[in-house]
Formats: structure tokens, C-alpha cells, sequence
């Protein structure tokens, strides 16, 4: 299946079919692309079955359904560059944020980068060769060829509110085109003059504090957010005559301002608070502001509390030529770029590694972390963390030394002549180098080894979405099953109750072997738990089925009735997201048993070992009645 070319296979399944328009609609659950033919004669169903990739194919429930296995949603995606058949958010694995509020943030704007990261990534790299050239001598910093490549590499910079609207329309549910007339409106020319002027700004009357929200991440992101709601409460009230044009005309008259009163102010009395204690701090113990500036200031972007900073660190070098605020950002930055860096040696995936590269690369010459801190260290988490440690460490060490800064430069190793005039730069050097090598190693040794991917993903796959493994996985995990002997992992029984032979189980897919060896059990009870340990790889967002990957190879798929993804998520309430870690018997999902039976369907549980082929022996018990945590499978590896 590794070597089979999804892109020509999806071609081939809308050939087969008859073409887009004798398709009315497609959908995948866990192993099947779903579609619901307009006419049935036109479908070719022999040659589609005889397709590299399609295990089979079958008619029920009033749908042509190919069944692929574990590479659905790949089919699933190429068929959605080719057509305009499919909904973004159909049969969806992507996963769902557990954990405390600030995981849930992280996880928030790791998924609404994902898509830009490779752009992001492509920038910053010209950037760091365009800071090399110019500073080697190579471009003439005031030729226009110097002012058209830099334009192209500062534009998704200066623009990026515009680009995450776009994103964060397609994780809010909103009108992406209205998103980016708000994002547009944030960074439009005469907005970013009256956050730049001295003279007082208000809006029919009431003060507005303004602030420059080019480069800004979470002002666009929120009010995407409060856009969703504002257009689900007109689409309810207004009249569907005018709804199409006022809906977005009201969403826009309220959402500009109203972001502009608000976020404006927030971020900006804020950074001002953080700016004066930063600033007393550089008086009476400069190494404990230097430890919150190296440490953190990749979070005060994050949070866009940089901008109460940055006029102090003008203001500093206009009055007294140098900034000592900015001492300790070449330890902030370049921490980062080092935990990078480790990811791109200790990762297994492709995907992540083609990134984490690049990304590195600009973060060490240029000072252009985005692509670092978006694509790879806040993804991961970890990374994020020890690169706030070597910034902590780094940046102490360079405020003790009085170091700052002649020039408004970016951090970067292209810009450390910028750091060498003020302070004792050998404490500098010492502390950048101790901010990189402690991200670098707390990285390496501690850091997630992501599981290998087949290859790196398509320039407009997000990285979170080709590098589906598990981003929290230890290299140094826990036993794989409940029970395990030499060269053997058990399977358990995720639910108890009554176990049937693959054979009698009512879908002739799961019957025929097609998918590989296991078992069905008629459930006691709807609480249905993990049969191994291991990384959950696929969730579907129906709750209905799950795919778990052990550290032992042994790849596991857990289907909670027959066709229930026709529920549509109706009775089914996941306990787990893609990508989490769990241990056998830890909850997987919670089912309304009789709902089920009562809309019609077959609550047999599935419990089914998909890569039986590259197993020594997978073994079911023969029939009988299991408890929750039983032995169902045995698997020689």
C-alpha cells in the first residue's frame, strides 16, 4: 500500500464512478470512501476492485462504498483537489483539544498554522539569505532589487493576520471572505498610521487606543472567533431575502470596531504594565529581567505584548545608542532555533523534518522564528519549553553583563555585530551559546521522536495533518499491551461481552479478512475502552471508530457497530483525540447502546488487527464470553 499513488487512485475511483457529476456526495468513515451514486448503472464496480489500493468495494445502505483501509482519508483528500465534492470537515479525524486551557491554546494556533507553514517557512529562509547578501555585501541594501525580494519575503510577515483569517475561518465555521475584509481592515495603511501618530484616535466619539496589528496573531484570531457567532445569530434573525449581503455588511460594521476598542486597549495597557516592570527590573536586578526577556519573549509575541516593548527599545537607542532591553533576545531567539534544530535530528517524520530545517535555518541567520514556533516547538510543546529554559538561562547571564544592543536588528547570528559594542559581549557569546545548548539538549534527549511517515507531505499539506503520529510519543514508552510474552502482544477485550467469529459478523468487508484477522463482540455495556497500548492514529470525529498503533507495529482498529458512522456521531461521545498516547484499558469512547439499536444498527463491536500481513500470527479466541480486559487476540510480531 506504501508505493500506491493516492492522487491517481482517487482519479481513477471518479472515472470509475461515472465522474463528478453522477456523484451527489462523498464522505469517509474509518476504512471507506462513501459515496451516493445518482446512477448506479454508470459505475464500473470489477475495474474499481481491481485498483492498487482498493481492497474491495460494496453497495449498502444506498451508497457505493470503496474500501481502502487505514489510507482513507488520503484518498478522501486528493479527491477533494479534484472535485468540489467534498466537505472539509466529513468523517474529519482532526483532533480535539484535551487537557488544561493552555494545551487547548497551544493545540488553538498550532491547527490554524499548519496550513501556512511551509510559506512561512519558504519566507523566512529568503529572508536569512537576503540578511546574508546584504550583509556580506553581496545586494546593495538600497537597490531595488534589495526592496522587491525583501517585499517578498516581508509580505506573509506584514500581511499574516490576512492569511490566518483564512485558517481560522475553516476552524471557527465562518465566511473565510468576510474574515479577511476584517483581517484587511486591521493592517490597512491608514489603520497602522493612526496607531503610529501621537494625537488622540477615537471612533464616533469613544477613545480608541490603537495598536500596529500587522505581524499580529491572536487580535485576528479572536475576532474570528466572535465573527462565528455574530454571523450564526444574523443567519437565525434576518429575513433570507437580505441575509446573503447583510449578514456579512452587519458582521463587518460590528466586528472592525469593535476589535479595534477592545483588543487595541487590552494588549496595549498590558504591554505597557509588562514594559514598566520590565524596565525596573533592569534597575534593581538586570538578571532577572534578562532571564524574563531571553526566556519569554517569544510568548510576549505570541500574545502581541511585544509592541509596548519595541518603542522603548527605539526610544533607548535614539537617546542613549544602545538597548539594553534588547540583550537578552539573542538568547530568546536563538534557543528557540536550537530546539528546532534537535527536533530536525531526533524526529522520525518526514514531514516534520522538512520543516524543522528550513525553520532552523531562518531562526539562526535571520531571527525569523515563525516558522520555528508555529511549525515545529508548539506542535510539539516540549521544544517550546526547553527553548524558554535556554532562553531563561541565556539571556540572565547576558543582562549581568550589561549587554544590549547599537541597532534595532533582528536576533540572529547575521545581526550579532549589532550586540558586540555594549556590556561585556563575552558574556553575550556565553549566554547565547548556553541558551542554545540547552534547548538543543533538553530537546534531543527529552523531546517527542515523532513516528516515521511514508514521505514528507505536499506544499499545501499542513504539517499537522501529514505527520500523523503521535506528537507527545516518548521513544522510551510503556509496554505495549496488557499482558505481553517474548515476541507476543495481546490484544484485550475493549468491551465486555459476547464474542463472535469474523466470519459471522453481518458486513462481508470485516467478514472476508479483507481487513485483516480479529473478532466481533456483541457489547454489554456502551463504555468502550483501548484493547493496547500504544498512539492513537485515527479517531473519527463520529466517535465510531478508532486506530491504535502500538510501539510494536501492531496496528489496531476498534468499530463500534455496523455503519453507524450513518449516525453521525449521534450516541457516540469520544473520549480520546488523534495523536494521544493510551494505555490499555484507558476509556476510548462512550456509546448509547440502545440508541443505536433503536435507529437500526448492529452494535457489534469490531476489534480488528489491520496490518495482519506484516504479523507472525494473529490469533482470536474461539467464541465465548469475555470480560472488559480478557485476552480477545493474541499477535506474535
Amino acid at each position: 500500500m506504501a508505493t500506491v499513488d493516492y492522487r491517481s487512485l482517487a482519479g481513477d475511483i471518479l472515472q470509475g464512478v461515472g465522474g463528478e457529476r453522477n456523484i451527489a456526495s462523498a464522505t469517509h468513515c474509518a476504512t471507506r470512501l462513501r459515496l451516493k451514486l445518482r446512477d448506479d448503472s454508470k459505475a464500473d464496480q470489477a475495474a474499481i476492485e481491481k485498483l492498487p489500493g482498493v481492497i474491495t468495494v460494496m453497495k449498502a445502505g444506498g451508497q457505493f462504498q470503496v474500501v481502502i483501509g487505514n489510507n482513507v482519508p488520503t484518498v478522501y483528500a486528493e479527491l477533494g483537489k479534484i472535485t468540489k465534492l467534498t466537505d472539509d470537515d466529513a468523517g474529519s479525524d482532526e483532533p480535539v483539544a484535551h487537557g488544561n486551557l493552555f494545551n487547548r491554546f497551544i493545540d488553538l494556533i498550532a491547527s490554524i498554522f499548519s496550513p501556512v507553514i511551509w510559506p512561512l517557512a519558504a519566507a523566512g529562509l529568503l529572508k536569512a539569505f537576503l540578511s546574508m547578501a546584504t550583509q556580506f555585501g553581496w545586494l546593495d541594501p538600497a537597490s531595488q532589487t534589495n526592496v522587491i525580494l525583501a517585499a517578498t519575503a516581508d509580505a506573509i510577515f506584514y500581511f499574516l493576520p490576512v492569511f490566518l483569517a483564512v485558517t481560522a475561518a475553516k476552524r471557527f465555521k465562518t465566511n473565510q471572505f468576510t474574515s479577511m475584509a476584517i483581517a484587511g481592515a486591521l493592517v490597512y495603511p491608514s489603520i497602522v498610521a493612526l496607531a503610529a501618530q501621537a494625537e488622540p484616535v477615537n471612533f464616533a466619539g469613544i477613545p480608541m487606543v490603537m495598536m500596529n496589528y500587522t505581524s499580529s496573531v491572536l487580535p485576528i484570531i479572536v475576532a474570528v472567533w466572535l465573527q462565528g457567532y455574530a454571523e450564526r445569530f444574523l443567519t437565525r434573525v434576518l429575513p433570507s431575502a437580505i441575509r446573503n449581503f447583510t449578514t456579512p455588511l452587519l458582521t463587518l460594521l460590528v466586528m472592525v470596531p469593535l476589535v479595534l476598542l477592545t483588543v487595541g486597549p487590552v494588549t496595549t495597557f498590558a504591554a505597557q504594565g509588562l514594559s514598566a516592570g520590565i524596565n525596573a527590573a533592569f534597575t534593581f536586578a538586570p538578571w532577572l529581567a534578562g532571564a524574563v526577556m531571553g526566556g519569554f519573549w517569544q510568548v510576549f509575541v505570541l500574545f502581541g505584548l511585544h509592541w509596548g516593548l519595541v518603542p522603548g527599545m527605539l526610544n533607548e537607542i535614539s537617546t542613549q545608542g544602545y538597548s539594553l532591553l534588547m540583550g537578552p533576545l539573542l538568547a530568546a531567539v536563538l534557543s528557540q532555533a536550537a530546539a528546532t534544530l534537535a527536533v530536525l535530528f531526533r524526529t522520525r517524520n518526514k514531514a516534520r523534518r522538512a520543516v524543522a530545517g528550513p525553520a532552523a535555518l531562518s531562526g539562526f541567520l535571520a531571527g525569523i522564528t515563525e516558522p520555528a514556533i508555529y511549525g515545529v516547538n508548539l506542535p510539539l510543546k516540549k521544544p517550546f519549553y526547553f527553548g524558554i529554559a535556554g532562553g531563561v538561562i541565556g539571556g540572565a547571564i547576558a543582562a549581568a553583563g550589561g549587554s544590549g544592543a547599537t541597532a534595532f536588528v533582528f536576533p540572529s547570528l547575521l545581526g550579532l555585530p549589532a550586540f558586540s559594542q555594549v556590556g561585556n559581549f563575552g558574556l553575550q557569546l556565553l549566554g547565547t551559546c548556553a541558551a542554545v545548548v540547552v534547548a538543543f539538549t533538553l530537546t534531543f534527549f527529552f523531546g517527542p521522536r515523532e513516528e516515521a511517515v511514508a514521505a514528507a507531505p505536499d506544499a499545501g499539506t499542513p504539517v499537522s495533518e501529514a505527520a500523523s503520529g503521535a506528537p507527545e510519543t516518548a521513544s522510551s514508552g510503556p509496554a505495549t499491551a496488557a499482558a505481553t510474552a517474548a515476541g507476543t502482544v495481546d490484544i484485550v477485550a475493549p468491551v465486555a461481552g459476547r464474542a463472535v467469529a469474523l466470519a459471522d459478523v453481518q458486513d462481508k468487508v470485516f467478514a472476508s479478512g479483507a481487513m485483516g484477522r480479529g473478532l466481533g463482540i456483541i457489547p454489554a455495556d456502551g463504555h468502550i475502552y483501548s484493547p493496547i497500548t500504544g498512539t492513537i492514529k485515527a479517531a473519527m470525529k463520529t466517535g465510531h471508530a478508532f486506530g491504535i498503533k502500538s510501539e510494536d507495529g501492531v496496528e489496531v482498529l476498534v468499530h463500534i457497530g455496523i455503519d453507524t458512522v450513518q449516525l453521525q456521531g449521534r450516541g457516540f461521545e469520544a473520549a480520546v483525540a488523534r495523536g494521544q498516547q493510551v494505555r490499555a484499558g484507558d476509556l476510548l469512547a462512550v456509546v448509547d447502546l440502545a440508541l443505536v439499536a433503536e435507529a437500526g444498527y448492529d452494535t457489534t463491536t469490531l476489534v480488528m488487527v489491520t496490518n495482519t500481513g506484516q504479523l507472525g500470527s494473529v490469533d482470536p479466541v474461539d467464541g465465548g464470553t469475555l470480560a472488559q480486559g480478557d485476552t480477545a487476540i493474541t499477535v506474535r510480531v
